[in-house]
């Protein structure tokens, strides 16, 4: 057991071994059979170590390096006894953790140097086999030219504790960077812990969309996970390996009320992530010059301070930004001289992936107006995932109605009637956005509530017991709520009031092909747009027969476009009136569109002629497209009372089929629609028909009938006072 005395390493490579070095001849006094001890292990004052010769060391020297002796405590010249030493079998390591940072730290400003912890270990393993070490220790190593300062942060032993322990081949090891470090980033499978080790799930445990208060968007979440949050799961050296990014950014687009800021909101609840910064738009705009960009670059201040520090392993910061069309329009669109908004949007552009680009963000945007938004924007790399939030379909309306009506259901304050109904109820709020059918459940709420206070006497307290929903509640708030999607059913019916009767074989093919084309349309996935042309002379009852289809068919989507709506219009406002129409309808499964008087719509006059080019065009290009996302299906029906006009415009070859409706000329047909629809007297209805020699419109024969009702001052109809009408009429 030799004293000897601490000295310098006599070359400084060696200290990138972390053995201590000997006089030959002292190691052969240690280890007198060479032959039979595999590695020469030493202790000095309790330390081991693994010792190796070398001629420049003096006799009575033992040389370690400074982190040696810093561990140690040793300075230079300290006498110290050093023992031969061999492991016992409880010293094996069974895994060891080792913190790694930059042995020289000097390098301020510099870029962190990112490090593959697989070949690290590969070179640590070679590099160090058959040492013995102990917590807190450090090690200088050399990894493909950077000098590496390694601790040892933690040792899990196959028996028991031991003060120190031995690597051997079956050792695991894993790296963790320094405590503090920005001048090292860890990749790999070998990273301890952290969210890209795989050992940390970005979601919170199990979650339940409708518990969460969101219904009907099953398929929407799919996509999200499958786009956003799948690659999120997986460790981040299998993402390197794959060559992609996460995506950082994602697009809720949609109608009003479908639940595009509710998703984002409810988000960051399922998500291991961040606080979830939520923000509107218009609150990033700021009255100083750069104020607006100062606000975006502190919505990504702190993703940026934590991926610096933490790299791959940092968690997940999500940013949602409501209202986005406000802040990113499109650039050169704006008509002001500050340039405001353009600068907004460059400044988002940079942060989401400019050249320092961030990988720890996902930035959810949303918007009810997709087109507004710049097209830089929406680019893969930036909100690449689109996911249009769009009116819920019968499973969702239920799921919705059930979410509004849990508190109830568990204070058991609805009726099992309505809970029954709420099949029925889903069935009539075809066209209701999600919000809508949250004020239907208000709109029921307050009949329920106001059938229990005395309205004569308000001082009476409340009858709380009897404050249960019923179904007539839920069935008087549908008069209430008017969906904003789509025709109301009651506007359409009141265009064939007087009634609708199918009198004759002529009428019940037409009635047959138009009805096969909803089916077809309803149906078939090789005909996402069909377009139907009425036409017939006036009061022959073409929008009648339109307005029956469009009740008839059930689509949850129902436009009337007329010219009524459109009177004063300038040409761009009524394209812009039409092209919305289209776009809303493309937001709906099944839609339609029902044009009433195509002429008067594009402003016809035959005189001149005259029409509006500009709207004409329009019409063509609209009626031939097809909706542009997969399984939205459109029915367009026309009428007009001047087919040869439409022939000659080229909207005849525009319609998938053209159908006509004439006047009514048998006399059956006329008796039909008087007994039916005038409610006059069979006898009456053929004396009337036989009156008549020309063609009628139905139209003009169901005024007429009542006209003569009125002058008869009876309920029954007078044969001969009928035909004093028809002449009142000019017929």
């Amino acid at each position: 057991m030799p004293i000897l005395q601490v000295g310098n390493l006599p070359s400084n490579r060696l200290a990138l071994t972390n053995k201590i070095y000997l006089n030959p001849s002292t190691l052969h006094s240690l280890f007198p059979n060479p032959e039979s001890t595999p590695t020469f292990i030493v202790t000095i004052a309790g330390h081991p170590f693994l010792a190796d010769s070398n001629p420049g060391v003096a006799p009575d020297e033992v040389t370690l390096n400074g982190l040696q002796r810093r561990f140690c405590q040793f300075s230079l010249s300290t006498r110290v006894e050093v023992v031969a030493f061999s492991p016992p079998p409880e010293c094996i390591l069974s895994a060891l953790q080792v913190s790694v940072d930059l042995l020289s730290k000097k390098q301020t400003g510099a870029k962190a140097r990112e490090i593959d912890t697989d070949r690290l270990m590969e070179d640590f393993r070679h590099t160090y086999m058959n040492q013995m070490v102990q917590v807190g220790q450090t090690l200088a190593m050399d990894f493909e030219g950077t000098k590496l300062e390694l601790t040892i942060a933690q040792n899990d032993f196959l028996e028991g504790q031991q003060p120190y322990g031995h690597i051997t081949g079956p050792t695991e090891i894993s790296f963790r960077k320094a405590q503090g470090t920005k001048l090292v980033q860890l990749s790999g499978s070998r990273v301890a812990g952290g969210s890209g080790g795989g050992g940390t799930s970005i979601f919170l445990g199990d979650f339940d969309f409708e518990k969460l208060g969101i219904g009907g968007l099953d398929a929407e979440f799919n996509k999200i996970f499958r786009r956003a949050f799948a690659s999120r799961i997986w460790p981040q050296h299998i993402i390197k390996q794959m060559g992609i990014t996460h995506v950082r950014g994602m697009l809720l687009y949609g109608p009003p009320g479908c639940g595009k800021t509710l998703i984002a909101r409810q988000i960051g609840k399922i998500l291991n992530s961040r606080e979830p910064k939520i923000v509107n738009g218009p609150e990033i705009l700021n009255k100083f010059v750069g104020g607006s960009e100062e606000k975006i670059r502190e919505l990504f201040a702190e993703a940026e301070k934590e991926q610096a520090e933490e790299g791959d392993h940092s968690m997940l910061h999500i940013i949602i930004l409501d209202e986005m069309d406000a802040i990113c329009k499109q650039r050169g669109t704006n008509r002001d001289s500050t340039g405001v908004s353009d600068s907004v949007v460059n400044q988002l552009l940079s942060k989401i992936d400019g050249v320092d680009s961030l990988n720890n963000i996902l930035l959810i945007g949303m918007t009810n107006r997709k087109d507004m938004i710049d097209d830089a924007l929406l680019r893969p790399g930036r909100l690449e995932l689109h996911v249009e939030i769009g009116l819920p379909d019968k499973k969702g309306r239920t799921q919705i109605l059930n979410i509004h009506t849990k508190n109830m259901q568990e204070a058991r304050r609805i009726t099992p009637e309505a809970l029954n109904g709420m099949d029925e109820i889903a069935n009539k709020t075809k066209n209701f956005s999600g919000a809508e059918i949250e004020g239907l459940i208000k709109a029921a709420t307050s009949y329920a509530l106001t059938r229990c206070v005395d309205v004569k006497d308000l001082s009476k307290p409340p009858d709380e017991k009897q404050l249960i929903l019923q179904l007539a509640d839920l069935e008087r708030a549908l008069e209430d709520v008017e969906p904003k999607f789509g025709a109301k059913s009651t506007e359409l019916k009141a265009l064939y009031r007087n009634g609708f009767v199918p009198y004759g074989e002529n009428f019940d093919y037409l009635m047959h092909t138009m009805e096969r084309l909803v089916e077809q349309v309803r149906s078939s996935n090789k005909t996402p747009i069909l377009s139907a042309l009425l036409r017939g002379p006036p009061s022959s009852g073409k929008t009648a027969v339109a307005a029956k289809i469009a009740v008839d068919s059930g689509f949850p989507f129902v436009r009337m476009i007329s010219a009524d709506e459109m009177i004063g219009y300038s040409e761009s406002s009524k394209c812009s009136v039409i092209h919305q129409a289209f776009l809303d309808a493309y937001k709906s499964p099944l839609s339609l569109i029902f044009f009433d008087d195509i002429e008067r719509i594009i402003d016809y006059v035959h005189i001149g002629p005259r029409f509006s080019n500009t709207v004409l065009q329009t019409l063509l290009v609209l009626l031939k497209k097809p909706p542009p996302d997969e399984g939205r299906r459109l029915l367009c029906i026309g009428t007009t009372s001047v087919p040869h006009v439409m022939e000659e415009l080229g909207l005849s070859n525009v319609f998938s089929v053209s159908q006509s409706i004439n006047l009514l000329e048998d006399a059956n047909e006329i008796t039909e629609v008087l007994q039916h629809a005038g409610q006059v007297s069979a006898e009456d209805a053929r004396k009337i028909a036989k009156t008549i020699k020309n063609p009628i419109g139905i139209k003009q024969l169901l005024m007429v009938a009542e006209m003569a009702r009125q002058a008869s001052g009876t309920d029954t109809i007078n044969p001969h006072v009928f035909v004093e009408c028809l002449h009142t009429v000019g017929y």
